[in-house]
Formats: C-alpha cells, structure tokens, sequence
C-alpha cells in the first residue's frame, strides 16, 4: 500500500511554531487543506501526546503526529511540515523537532502499511535533515519518495 499522496496543500515549509502543540495544529490544517481531515483532527493529534507524551518523535529531529481513525479522518493523509525554529517535545534523545510528519488514515490496516512504508524513507539517515532544508514542495515531494 503506498503512502497517501502529499499534495501541495499538505506540505509546508518553514513554519513557525512557539511550541509542540503549535507544530503539530500546523501538520493538523495541512491535513485538512488536503481535505485528508475536519479540523478536528488536529486537536485529536494533541490530545494524544498529552495522553502519551512524546512517543511520536520517531527519530532525531522526527516526530510522526497522528490519532485513531475515527470521525475527524475523510481519507488517508499526509502533510510533511518543516519548522523555522525546531520545537521540543519532551523526547529524552530525539529533541529538538524540525519536522512533523502528520499522518490520518481511515483504518487500522492503513495505519501500519503506512508507518511501514515511513520507516522505509527514513532508513536514509540523510533523508530528516533533507526535508528540514528543503525549500520547496518539489523537493520535499522527491525526498518523500511521492509521485504526483
């Protein structure tokens, strides 16, 4: 099963976010510009790490914000945002984050051929700190692997 796509709509570069939460609501409306998810949805990504702590920062400088399917998710999404200043999260070896993956998938199936399909992008060790550069949709979409 291949990764949701990663629209322009759901890519953004850049970002400034004061904290983690701020971070992940930017992921959250990246995925619903991409009509992947209701606004809810973001608040849902919170909501889970306050639960859980930080156990979305996957790697060095990489967490993967996402929730359970449920009423908030329309279809499978993808939003890659990268941020100005990194953010911490509270991870004791993976802070700072400069970028946040927020992933939204409509069941649990999904969920897992797409974590699956992640952890194959980031096998490259260069691949964090080419999306935390990259400086435009194109790249960040080639980075990712993603065929429009």
């Amino acid at each position: 099963m291949p990764l949701p796509q990663l629209t322009e709509e759901s890519v953004v570069i850049g970002a400034k976010a004061e904290d983690w939460r701020a971070a992940v609501r930017e992921a959250g409306a990246a995925l619903t510009r991409s009509g992947a998810t209701l606004p809810a949805y973001a608040e849902e990504m919170v909501r889970m790490i306050d639960e859980h702590g930080p156990y979305v920062v996957i790697a060095p400088g990489l967490a993967l914000a996402h929730a359970r399917p449920g009423p908030a998710v329309l279809a499978n999404g993808l939003a890659v945002v990268t941020l100005a200043t990194p953010v911490n999260f509270g991870h004791p070896h993976n802070d700072p984050v400069s970028v946040i993956l927020g992933l939204a998938v409509a069941d649990a199936e999904a969920h897992l051929a797409s974590v699956a399909e992640l952890a194959n992008i980031f096998n490259d060790e260069g691949a964090i700190p080419a999306l935390a550069a990259a400086d435009s949709v194109e790249e960040v979409q080639r980075i990712m692997g993603v065929q429009l």
